[in-house]
């Protein structure tokens, strides 16, 4: 099975605030991350973490010792600090900054960051982190009108990784219930494809 997902933050208390995640301290919010993680995940499955998986967190080995599956980093904003404390080729089939893949014939550009322009755009999706459950900055109307870019981020996909299919149920309902916040037509919800 093939998963994707971004953002955890292990480690780093004020994005409970931030985020408005559900969590009472900063040992619930690490040990449901980790649960969810690995009651989905199995030690053969393939996982695209988008970036910003720790932030100042002092449990990083231990953590990335407990994750399971094939993982794969694509970098973000937050990891380089924790990047330099551990031997990051232990535990990641692959680091870059952006990165190609096809999963179930769909081309998928992966990046930490959304972007509007990306390889394959006509025909490809686009998954990228970062902005969380954020709906408002100005950018929040540009990603609702297109259809092929979807938000991997644990703040709307269930603080768990997400197969192709669950990121694309998840994002159109996080869609449809920030539609006034996006100021679009509810109809143009159908653009987001499967």
């Amino acid at each position: 099975m093939i998963y994707f997902t971004s953002d955890q933050h292990f480690g780093h208390f004020n994005i409970i605030r931030l985020c408005g995640r559900p969590f009472k301290s900063l040992e619930e919010m690490d040990a449901t991350l980790l649960e969810r993680w690995n009651a989905k995940v199995k030690p053969g499955d393939t996982v695209y973490i988008l970036g910003d998986l720790f932030f100042r967190s002092a449990q990083v080995e231990p953590v990335l010792k407990a994750l399971n599956g094939r993982k794969h980093l694509i970098v973000g904003n937050h990891d380089h600090t924790w990047m330099g404390k551990v031997k990051v080729d232990d535990y990641f089939e692959s680091i870059q900054t952006i990165k190609e893949v096809v999963v179930d014939g769909r081309i998928m550009t992966l990046c930490h960051y959304p972007m509007l322009s990306y390889p394959q755009a006509r025909r490809g999706w686009m998954a990228y982190g970062h902005i969380h459950n954020n709906i408002r900055d100005d950018y929040w109307p540009l990603i609702v009108r297109r259809s092929r870019l979807l938000n991997v981020g644990v703040d709307v996909n269930n603080f768990e990784p997400v197969s192709f299919d669950e990121m694309v149920a998840n994002n159109r309902s996080f869609i449809a219930s920030h539609v006034d916040d996006a100021k679009i037509n509810p109809f143009d919800l159908n653009c987001i494809e499967a």
